[in-house]
């Protein structure tokens, strides 16, 4: 299964790809999207549009990965980062892809095992995860990566609980 995972901003989206089943894995590529803070946020969205849909045509992906919106303060900010995460959810429904949705926390949680951890724990433990010489950068791409390890992590969760399930019934 390649996992895309996307980390969701108007200035700097983050991606991630990671093939694998849950048990191993392996890094496929990590990059960002970048919008030109000059011009107006309808080309910049449509510029991550564009940007997405030419990652998804090159690697089709089997199931992408956004991370959900948290924002606490930064109300411009959580604007922002909601219409580009919108445009990011829309272009991977127009290309039929299955689509997860992960908290912060939960991403955290199944990479490093603490769900509090801070960026460069997350960034450490994606770079063991996925056997890489150096830590991914920009932090953005780190995100991406963990978020799609998290996606490998539950769905392989998910796979032993169907055939516990598949088992106890028979």
């Amino acid at each position: 299964m390649l996992v895309l995972g996307l980390d969701p901003g108007l200035a700097t989206t983050g991606y991630g790809l990671v093939a694998g089943d849950g048990r191993d894995m392996r890094y496929i590529a990590h990059g960002v999207f970048r919008t030109a803070a000059n011009q107006p946020v309808a080309q910049r969205l449509m510029s991550l549009h564009d940007q997405l849909a030419e990652l998804l045509a090159r690697y089709r992906p089997d199931v992408a990965v956004v991370e959900n919106l948290f924002f606490a303060t930064n109300v411009r900010t959580a604007m922002n980062v909601g219409q580009a995460r919108g445009v990011l959810l829309l272009t991977l429904a127009q290309a039929g892809l299955a689509i997860a949705e992960y908290t912060p926390l939960q991403i955290k949680q199944s990479v490093t095992g603490y769900g509090q951890a801070d960026k460069i724990q997350v960034q450490q433990m994606v770079r063991i995860l996925l056997n890489l010489a150096e830590t991914p950068r920009p932090d953005d791409a780190a995100d991406a990566l963990a978020a799609s390890i998290c996606h490998h992590h539950s769905a392989r969760m998910q796979t032993l609980l169907d055939e516990y399930r598949g088992k106890a019934t028979t």
